[in-house]
């Protein structure tokens, strides 16, 4: 057995891992690589350390971009394969893949524009809505605990991540030249006691895990205070007929937001201020959240038992057409308008932050992770001016850090998720998807409650077991 590491090696972004098991091979994710614009673009298009032809099955984690993004260039470069994943995942993946698809077209027609005008070769997209229309037929649906067999000596089954929708723990039962090797993959894991999901389920002791890192060495606000403090910019906003702007991933921090807002609107006297959610990514994912129950934690069961649909309530609407998103900016607070993206650096939300950061009445909530360089990550570094479109900003409104939303565990939280595993069992964990110095502090930690071989790959890495 051989484990090749392919992306998403000191670096949160591309997740992709190789495995070759009895002269077959198999991928764990085909991720996206997400940074500057030239080098995603050559990294993402070049399959430079295996051939997509030669790959027999992909295992899909969950239908985040940096985990599935990279599928149609796969399949348009030879992959024929099955891709397995949770039946949550089947939905979300079709919904993701043709949102990134569209956002391929439309970025290359908008710079092919300029460059027509430079007299210079236009550009293709990475992948086209037809590309991502091919992986669809792929995708073959597994239940969570369900063992499946990839082949006569492996065999797989999904755990619940706790970390979005359908996001699964990949263990697989290998059987090579008479051993026995147990094997699991974290994908990305969530939190305990976050909103709506289960939390992250305990699998069998395994020889080798690949385990992520994100927040290796990072803590987050506790969970519990988030409707709290959420209440508490609800009332500022009221008592300043103000706007409360929020940047949100479409998927899973926006649905967790809309839920704690149904949730505060029907405990508390607070009075029912209108919710937008202005992004179609955002609406057709929330569809597929309705249709996966199966995921909920025992909390969003019993709320739905009450009032049906945890995702729709009096005074919430959601917003698709692009002339409907104009309107909100002629209408006054309070309100809450929850748009994509969440780093803010494409989508309707740029417009809803230009037109409402300068007035101090107004609030720009942030409740996820941004990136270096971001448009979101200066806003939470409350920079007194910053650019949208070109155009400079003087940031007058109010900016609130929210990061108990997180969804990926803390250090604390993937410690104890791995203090679980049976020590003398464990061979080797790899850390995996976490910037070099949050791997750094994550191995020293897992060091210390009696793990031995700690391993942090580069990309290309290659290990023989």
């Amino acid at each position: 057995m051989q484990i090749q590491f392919v992306g998403a090696d000191r670096t949160v972004t591309g997740s992709m891992h190789h495995l070759i098991i009895n002269g077959k091979n198999y991928l764990l994710d085909c991720g996206m690589f997400q940074g500057k614009r030239k080098e995603a673009f050559e990294i993402n298009r070049n399959f430079d350390l295996f051939n997509p032809k030669d790959i027999d099955a992909l295992i899909l984690s969950h239908a985040h971009i940096d985990h599935l993004g990279n599928i149609p260039t796969l399949v348009k470069l030879g992959f024929q394969g099955p891709v397995y994943c949770t039946s949550a995942t089947k939905d979300l993946a079709a919904v993701m893949l043709r949102d990134s698809a569209h956002i391929q077209e439309k970025d290359v027609e908008f710079v092919n524009k300029k460059r027509k005008k430079q007299g210079k070769n236009p550009f293709e997209p990475l992948y086209t809505a037809s590309d991502a229309e091919n992986v669809i037929p792929l995708l073959q649906e597994k239940k969570y605990h369900e063992e499946f067999e990839i082949d006569s000596n492996v065999k797989v089954k999904f755990f619940d991540a706790g970390h979005i929708l359908g996001s699964a723990i990949t263990f697989l039962s290998i059987k090579e030249n008479n051993n026995s090797i147990d094997f699991a993959f974290s994908g990305d894991l969530g939190r305990p006691n976050l909103p709506i999901l289960k939390d992250p389920e305990k699998i069998p002791d395994v020889d080798l895990f690949i385990c992520e890192s994100t927040y290796g060495g990072r803590f987050h606000d506790n969970i519990e205070g988030t409707n709290a403090k959420l209440l508490d910019v609800l009332t500022k906003a009221v008592n300043r007929n103000g706007k409360i702007i929020i940047p949100a991933f479409s998927l899973e921090r926006t649905q967790e937001l809309v839920f704690a807002l149904h949730k505060i609107f029907e405990s508390t006297k607070t009075p029912r201020i209108p919710i937008y959610v202005d992004s179609p990514l955002s609406t057709n994912a929330t569809k597929v959240f309705r249709e996966h129950p199966e995921c909920f934690d025992e909390e969003t069961f019993q709320f739905m038992k009450k009032y049906q649909d945890p995702f729709g309530f009096n005074k919430l609407t959601y917003i698709t057409d692009a002339e409907d998103s104009k309107k909100l900016n002629d209408l006054d607070g309070p309100m809450v308008i929850i748009s994509a993206s969440g780093m803010a650096e494409t989508g309707r939300i740029l417009h809803h932050l230009a037109n409402n950061i300068e007035n101090d009445r107004n609030i720009i909530l942030m409740v996820g992770y941004c990136a270096e360089n971001t448009l979101g990550k200066k806003i939470i570094e409350k920079e007194s001016v910053i650019k949208i479109f070109g155009e400079e900003y003087n940031v007058r409104a109010e900016v609130i850090v929210m990061n108990s939303l997180s969804a990926h565990a803390d250090s604390n939280e993937l410690t104890n998720y791995c203090n679980n595993f049976d020590k003398k069992k464990m061979k080797n964990i790899f850390l995996v998807h976490g910037d070099y110095d949050q791997q750094q502090k994550f191995s020293s930690r897992l060091n210390s409650i009696g793990f031995g071989q700690i391993i942090i790959p580069n990309r290309g890495d290659v290990f023989k077991i």
